[in-house]
């Protein structure tokens, strides 16, 4: 169904705070008014798996596995996986809707059972006629993928814009030390700060799980049913699939054909498939960190060239704090003599008297010339003051 389809579908339920949204493996959404008791005994979760989720709590990136359930939370996207259903939180949020469009375009599985299948009939070689692509993922690693994919494209988009605003800014600020400039670039400052915290706490999440085998292995619903199913049949395990339509429908030749040999050889713990989708998105969200990292060491060059000319201007004014306490001090003396001489000598330019004031004005004029050049140059000698 179009975008636009699904919007006009949600118009009468805007009116009150919509909860959740049910995606089947057909891709048909449902809006859910249910309590939280409801999804908890449907998808057999426990309440703390279900606080993880909850908008209105703080809680890290998680992807936890249940037995019957992937508990996601990632950023926005905060939804219980099943190895048939998706249940998505808060399905009129901006961020969630294309998140809903692509999980209602990728879900149907990209394979067909035949008739012949569906009545339990086989073939005359006693295998089942499965028509399937030989690479379709489980439903669950299909809705895992859509979250994953929305979640490292949203990040690496927020980083875009934040580089595109961050660069300009800082040379602007390297060209014109200003108070506007300054208080831009804090800005710019805490949202990347507050991004690479975002961008972390996925990494992190995504690295955990493939460096555990065990919790990569808990992400097989579609194997866990299987297994449940083919011990309550007690037949064969590719037997069980004609009595059990649901559970065929979802799950590709490939995938029966690792979920047997898992059973039989006892290899639960094969979770190549899962290592490489989780790989893909954590070599993802990795550069989108190190973009961030570029970003930090760029911001902290600026820094660093900033506190420069800023050390330099400093010392540019104590230099000329030294010039004028300099000539202070001279002029200091020069009107200090000056005012001793002429009370204490007679002042008449006619006769000798004024004529030797005049002489002490100007050899008092020269000393402190002199003293001022001599503590000038001392202060050059000594690295004081640039030369």
């Amino acid at each position: 169904m179009a975008r636009n389809g699904f919007i006009t579908d949600l118009q009468p339920s805007m009116k009150k705070k919509t909860g959740w949204i049910l995606l089947d493996c057909t891709g048909e959404g449902t809006i859910l008014d249910i309590d939280k008791y409801a999804i908890m005994n449907r998808v057999e979760i426990h309440a703390r798996d279900l606080r993880i989720i909850d908008p209105l709590l703080s809680y890290p990136s998680a992807i936890l596995g249940r037995e019957r359930a992937i508990v996601l939370n990632l950023e926005h996207i905060k939804a219980i996986i099943t190895a048939e259903e998706v249940f998505l939180r808060d399905p009129l949020e901006d961020n969630v809707i294309p998140i809903i469009e692509e999980l209602r375009r990728r879900l149907p599985p990209a394979y067909t059972i035949p008739q012949p299948l569906r009545n339990g009939r086989e073939h005359s070689s006693g295998e089942p006629d499965i028509e399937a692509s030989e690479d379709e993922s489980p439903f669950e690693f299909r809705a895992l993928e859509v979250a994953l994919e929305a979640i490292c494209n949203f990040l690496d988009a927020r980083t875009t814009e934040l580089e595109t605003a961050t660069y300009p800014a800082l040379d602007e600020l390297t060209s014109k030390i200003n108070r506007p400039n300054l208080d831009q670039v804090c800005k710019l400052k805490t949202a990347m700060t507050k991004l690479t915290a975002r961008v972390q706490k996925v990494r992190d999440e995504l690295e955990q799980l493939l460096d555990d085998d065990d919790d990569m292995a808990d992400l097989y619903l579609s194997r866990k049913l299987v297994g449940v199913s083919s011990r309550i049949s007690g037949s064969g395990l590719l037997n069980s699939f004609p009595d059990s339509p649901t559970i065929g429908s979802r799950i590709s030749k490939a995938s029966k054909a690792s979920v047997a040999l898992a059973t039989v050889h006892g290899h639960e713990h094969n979770v190549e498939e899962l290592e490489m989708l989780l790989e893909e998105y954590f070599i993802q969200i990795d550069g989108t960190l190190n973009k961030l990292t570029t970003l930090r060491e760029y911001i902290d060059d600026t820094e660093d060239y900033i506190n420069i000319q800023l050390h330099n201007h400093r010392n540019q004014l104590l230099q000329l704090d030294l010039f004028l306490n300099t000539v202070t001090v001279c002029l200091s003396i020069y009107g200090l003599v000056a005012s001793l001489m002429g009370v204490n000598l007679p002042y008449n330019w006619n006769h000798n008297h004024g004529y030797m004031f005049k002489w002490v004005v100007i050899v008092t004029g020269l000393i402190c010339a002199s003293i001022y050049v001599l503590i000038i140059s001392y202060a050059r000698y000594k690295g004081l003051v640039g030369s």
